[in-house]
């Protein structure tokens, strides 16, 4: 029975690293997923309405917001609530609470044209957990979106 217990002790302890690496790495995805998935909404929606709309990134509050008018005429408070001066409004506003991963931008807001669904500027948006591990949206000037991993660390994303 002592056998038992100490191998049950040892599978347990090299069990509990990996399964931790697999959680960071799920939640990276999650909110990698579904920053992706936001930037081709702004696109989308900036052509369907026939208006510029620009997603705005705050890394003070880790949010970030998808909104009509000018790059400062939006922000989220602490409490990840939209606040937009007259002339600009809200579409959706997104507040990144995935514990220990964070959203950097290398851009204020990235503005979606509504004639091409072309980006000004082009934009890299990396997503980091506190291990290390990283992906990486990069927004070109055609307004696409190519996701990718600084040498594959996470799985399912290409090697940047």
């Amino acid at each position: 029975m002592a056998t038992v217990v100490v191998i049950a002790g040892i599978v347990m302890t090299l069990a509990v690293p990996s399964l931790a690496g697999f959680i960071e790495t799920r939640r990276i995805s999650g909110v990698a997923s579904q920053l992706a998935s936001d930037l081709q909404f702004a696109r989308a929606e900036a052509v369907l309405r026939n208006q510029a709309l620009r997603i705005g990134f705050q890394p003070d509050t880790a949010c970030y917001m998808i909104h009509t008018g000018a790059k400062d005429q939006c922000r989220c408070d602490a409490t990840g609530a939209a606040h937009c001066e007259t002339g600009a409004h809200a579409v959706k506003v997104v507040a990144v609470n995935t514990p220990r991963v964070s959203l950097h931008a290398n851009v204020d807001s990235v503005r979606f044209d509504p004639l091409h669904g072309t980006a000004t500027p082009a934009a890299t948006l990396r997503i980091t957990s506190a291990g290390g591990r990283e992906v990486r949206q990069v927004v070109n000037l055609m307004g696409r979106v190519r996701s990718c991993s600084p040498q594959a660390a996470v799985s399912g994303y290409l090697a940047c």
